[in-house]
């Protein structure tokens, strides 16, 4: 084994194991080891999946010593948000509402990762019913955040990011609905992409809000992300040589997403700029007026789909909720049919507009988040800024999922700041070749 296993990339375990230097087996135990021993694994894994491991890394040794490895992640471990069903397994994305549910299938896009060779290592505990972007959930466990175990870890892949962050996994699978693979990617100090809606099935996933519910990798580089998107579709990845910052053109997003910035994310954001732009790339700053007027029909479109979507099961044990995410879901109820359609069109055609004014550049940038990890102890005993935090934790990364973007947000030198990049819907492949460069301009 090689040393310092748990330190790897996701790509560079796939070549060690390629070279034959590392045993998927054994990494598959080592994995299942640490998370056993692990003082907080009880918070970060809601249940883990030792059998299926043990299975699926034995096959994908036994594909390496036949000289059939299906992709470079083939024998790679990798742990899943506790909403996509495991055939046999308790899927219950982190409710009392769904405790006992065990479907009979996995989800499509688990079926096609383990297909080219992921190694499911078990789920992660997730913010209720993915209904938060702070990471905070007293119903079943709140994971911790890697820079400040008494602060929230952002949500809701809130146990994804941390299985990286605190070395129990080599890459996670989360969703993002407005801001749930990028949060925690972000406060965690990793990579996180969020893809197109659409890009990804969704079959076998519980759904929060169907028409934003994306699926995306969380890992410790841009090439991980890269190789597990390829990997969920059953493509190929994206070729990330070559990728250069010379000549890109990156627009700063003055509208909304640089509000009441707190102190370290302006720093750390105003820090990776100047570096962008020392690697060769055009920054400029510019407004879209649009977007503004986008956020201001969230709380209907979001909030209406969700508890149309949940309201017979929330209705028939409320009791069982987290009152704070309970609270949320119902807020959707006062919303008239006529209202949501309208909000839709007109959503419609700002995403046209926001089209035509980002056309000639190569992405937007913008903090992923305004503010830093929340203190989970505060979140419980203020109800205030339990909304407030929640409400600014999901601020920028929300412009995205509006606007039917893919994104992808990188560390910066602030730890738990990450700087998000906005590219068109389906252009993740541009977007991982962007980002890569910019990865190495932000080291």
């Amino acid at each position: 084994m090689v040393k310092s296993w748990q330190n790897l990339t996701a790509a560079e375990l796939g070549r060690e194991i390629g070279a034959g230097r590392v045993h998927p087996v054994d990494l598959a135990e080592r994995h299942l080891e640490a998370i056993a021993a692990h003082p907080l694994a009880d918070r970060i894994y809601a249940r883990t999946t030792p059998a299926r491991a043990r299975a699926e890394a034995m096959a994908a040794h036994d594909r390496a010593r036949r000289g059939f490895r299906r992709g470079l992640l083939d024998g790679v471990p990798v742990s899943w948000k506790d909403l996509f069903d495991t055939a046999g397994v308790a899927t219950e994305s982190g409710s009392a509402l769904l405790k006992g549910r065990v479907p009979d299938r996995d989800a499509e896009v688990l079926e096609v990762a383990t297909q080219s060779g992921l190694v499911c290592l078990g789920k992660t505990h997730m913010s209720e019913l993915a209904f938060s972007g702070l990471g905070l959930n007293p119903v079943t466990a709140t994971p911790p955040c890697v820079n400040d175990e008494g602060a929230v870890p952002g949500g809701s892949s809130s146990g994804a990011a941390a299985s990286v962050a605190f070395g129990l996994a080599p890459a996670a699978i989360g969703s993002d609905t407005g801001g749930s693979v990028r949060i925690p990617a972000a406060w965690n100090d990793l990579v996180g992409l969020k893809t197109t809606a659409g890009r990804l099935s969704l079959r076998g996933t519980v759904p929060l809000c169907e028409k934003f519910d994306t699926i995306g990798p969380i890992a410790k580089t841009v090439e991980d992300c890269a190789h597990l998107l390829a990997a969920m579709e059953g493509g190929r990845p994206t070729d990330l040589a070559g990728a250069s910052l010379s000549g890109a053109r990156l627009l700063v997003l003055e509208t909304v997403a640089l509000d009441d910035l707190r102190d370290r994310p302006a720093q750390g954001f105003e820090d990776a700029c100047n570096r962008l732009s020392a690697a060769g790339a055009e920054v400029t700053q510019g407004r879209i007026p649009e977007v503004a007027e986008a956020m201001g029909l969230a709380a209907l479109i979001f909030t209406a789909e969700a508890y149309g979507i949940w309201r017979e099961v929330i209705e028939a044990a409320p009791q069982k909720m987290f009152p704070r995410i309970l609270e949320r879901f119902r807020s959707g109820a006062g919303f008239s049919a006529a209202d949501y359609v309208a909000a839709w069109r007109r959503l419609e055609v700002l995403r046209k507009v926001w089209l035509d004014r980002t056309a000639g550049y190569d992405a937007v940038i913008l903090p992923t988040s305004p503010i830093l990890p929340p203190q989970a102890e505060r979140l419980m005993t203020d109800d205030a800024y339990y909304v407030t935090e929640n409400l600014l934790a999901l601020r920028n990364t929300r412009i995205g999922n509006l606007m039917g973007l893919c994104g992808l947000t990188l560390p910066t030198m602030q730890p738990s700041c990450g700087i998000t990049f906005l590219g068109a819907p389906m252009q993740e492949e541009r977007l991982l070749r962007l980002g890569s460069a910019a990865a190495r301009a932000l080291r």
